[in-house]
């Protein structure tokens, strides 16, 4: 809730950026009449898209932090032995006992990120240490950070080329 909460924010935050920055960048001058000069591309066709993937990847890297902590700390916690370790405290979370006094041992994934309570008959269960909304968080900040950079390369790149065919000459 706090993750999501957090994302939120960041959401808005960028967007009053992205919006308050908008007409703000320099006008460029025009140019006297002639043949074109080569020059590097527009910095500004593709800058808020850039923007955007920094923000996503970011937050992307920092909600996948968060769960690697979590599943940290759970492992720390099914290793902690002594006087009420049997089951394992991760996987007493959310569950009724009968199924968590089945379990024999746990398993961990990175990628998904995962803490699994593994039962006697071979089946298991996903521990609610690592909150559900951490792996598609991820997923979605991931995506959208790299098909904003991909969209910004696209934005830039027809001025990229102008400018390269007008050196040509």
């Amino acid at each position: 809730m706090v993750a999501l909460l957090l994302l939120v924010l960041v959401a808005v935050v960028t967007a009053v950026f992205l919006g308050r920055g908008a007409g703000t960048y320099a006008r460029r001058p025009c140019r006297e009449a002639g043949p074109p000069v080569a020059g590097p591309a527009s910095p500004r066709a593709g800058a808020p898209l850039r923007v955007v993937a920094a923000v996503a990847g970011a937050a992307a890297a920092l909600l996948y932090a968060w769960g690697v902590l979590c599943v940290g700390f759970a492992v720390m916690e099914a290793e902690d032995g002594g006087a009420g370790s049997a089951p394992l405290m991760p996987c007493r979370t959310g569950v009724p006992p009968e199924l968590s006094g089945r379990v024999v041992d746990y398993s961990v994934s990175y990628l998904p990120l995962r803490f699994r309570c593994e039962t006697a008959d071979g089946d298991g269960y996903a521990s609610a240490d690592i909150p559900g909304h951490v792996n598609p968080g991820v997923a979605v900040l991931a995506l959208t950070a790299v098909a904003s950079a991909v969209v910004a390369g696209y934005a830039s790149g027809p001025r990229a080329r102008a400018d390269a065919r007008g050196a040509g000459r």
